[in-house]
């Protein structure tokens, strides 16, 4: 069995040796070339063990490793391809290699401007030959064991159909005379409590039972989840797809089938058989490292100084009505994982004592600060807390509760790809239709979340956050 977590370690400390490496060897160049002239050290020796070259030595390779991740090169370890190594080592060798020039060699009395030019590419070239051949070497070495055989993936076909097996027997087909990268282990019968003895005859593996699928998956250590139903299951499909997101793994499958889920046509995998992963958003792996350092960035930033504001807020709703300060209701999230999302109580405490009902404009059970909060979304600050967790994001689709999203899957099956990012404070949907007050806005609203996740990037997030403080400081929020 394959260690994803092994491989990684592999490629953090190769990059960091060679990192380290390339430092050194610049410092060498930068003595010879500037340093001893300039300067007079006694020895190459005596110049490297000074308190700001060693501070250096243990710093920018740090600094680097910082680069390297949210590069988005440690997410996917194994399935990288010559191209995308070969991009990602150019643009952090580039970013890295001008802040180092600029924090520690620029002051170094160089005594012309075409020396500076040449240091700057010098170090360039360092950092991106060293760590970039280190790079190449382990993703040959791994291309060479999927080859062999030696280097596969634990994978189940969720159907037991005629078409799972067809599948089954493609995916484990050899390629020009080599074995596929998934290694088929069983089928799941998505129905509960479906699987029988004549299945596991019929399709010569174990077949589980969707209910037991978290333990199975656990226990046989499986990395892929490839979906197959047949045409008179395909109405079932977004209720299996509800089942499988919470198990945190990629889900697989056809480009047919995405298309009759969303209506959009997506480019899959022109490599083998075409399977789409649609348990990660449409995002490159730099974007969804910088997003999430971004939310952790302004999460933390906004909780210390709105302080006062919470305070002030808290004082105002407790004067205004019995109650707690802070409300907690379950929402879903990433993954369709459950959390308690945290806002600014704006209705009374018996506003949802008959279940669960959505608000109106005019609704009568929001208190008189909470319609000022809501007005202008104050409402809505506690949950920078639930983004500095990991809960939700800045800006993504609105979590919804389980009981809405039961109704909305009935008319829009496709909303279950909402669940392939974190939900946002704030979000397309909300910017441009706001809060909605019945399960056909939500629908409504929902067109805007997915244009979202077909095109989200750092510069949509901008433009999203900009909107919602317009929305903000114009009192647009109801």
């Amino acid at each position: 069995m394959v260690s994803e977590n092994r491989q990684r370690i592999i490629c953090v400390v190769s990059d960091m040796l060679m990192t380290s490496l390339a430092w050194f060897i610049f410092n060498i160049i930068r003595f010879n070339d500037v340093i001893e002239p300039m300067e007079h050290y006694q020895s190459l020796s005596a110049f490297l063990l000074i308190n700001q070259v060693l501070l250096g030595q243990i710093l920018f390779p740090v600094l680097m490793m910082g680069l390297y991740y949210l590069s988005g090169y440690y997410n996917s370890v194994f399935f990288r391809s010559r191209i995308e190594d070969f991009t990602t080592t150019v643009s952090t060798a580039i970013i890295g290699s001008l802040i180092i020039y600029f924090t520690a060699i620029v002051d170094d009395p160089i005594p012309d401007r075409a020396s500076n030019y040449e240091l700057l590419i010098m170090l360039f070239s360092l950092l991106f030959t060293l760590v970039y051949v280190a790079r190449l070497i382990i993703t040959q070495i791994t291309y060479r064991r999927i080859r062999n055989g030696r280097l596969a993936f634990n994978a189940l076909i969720v159907g037991t159909s005629h078409q799972a097996v067809k599948l089954k027997e493609r995916l484990s087909a050899f390629v020009k005379g080599r074995p596929g990268i998934y290694n088929i282990i069983g089928y799941v019968d998505p129905k509960p409590g479906g699987s029988t003895s004549e299945h596991n005859a019929k399709l010569n593996l174990p077949v589980y039972d969707i209910n037991s699928l978290k333990k199975v998956c656990r226990d046989k250590q499986v990395k892929y989840l490839i979906v197959a139903p047949t045409r008179r299951e395909m109405h079932s499909v977004v209720d299996t797809l509800n089942r499988l997101f919470p198990l945190d793994l990629p889900i697989l499958i056809s480009p047919t089938l995405f298309q009759l889920i969303t209506t959009k046509t997506k480019i899959g995998d022109i490599k083998g058989e075409p399977l789409i992963d649609i348990s990660h958003a449409n995002m490159s792996e730099s974007t969804r490292n910088l997003k999430r350092a971004g939310d952790i960035f302004l999460s933390a930033i906004a909780l210390v100084i709105l302080a006062p504001v919470f305070l002030i807020i808290s004082i105002m709703i407790k004067a205004d009505s019995r109650g707690p300060v802070f409300y907690l209701q379950e929402r879903i999230g990433l993954r369709k994982k459950p959390f308690r999302i945290i806002k600014f109580r704006t209705m009374r405490t018996d506003a949802e004592s008959n279940g669960p009902a959505l608000s109106s404009a005019n609704d009568t059970r929001v208190t008189r600060v909470g319609h000022y909060l809501r007005k202008y979304r104050l409402d809505e600050l506690p949950q920078f807390w639930n983004v500095l967790k990991g809960e939700m994001s800045v800006i993504g689709p609105r979590p919804e509760r389980a009981f809405y999203i039961n109704q909305i899957v009935e008319r829009a099956p496709y909303y279950a790809l909402v669940h392939q990012v974190r939900p946002g404070i704030t979000s397309l949907g909300m910017v441009k239709h706001g809060y909605a007050q019945s399960i056909d806005e939500m629908v409504e609203r929902l067109q805007y979340d997915l244009i979202y996740i077909e095109n989200v990037s750092l510069t949509m997030d901008l433009k999203i956050m900009i909107y919602t403080i317009s929305t903000v400081l114009t009192g647009r929020g109801v």
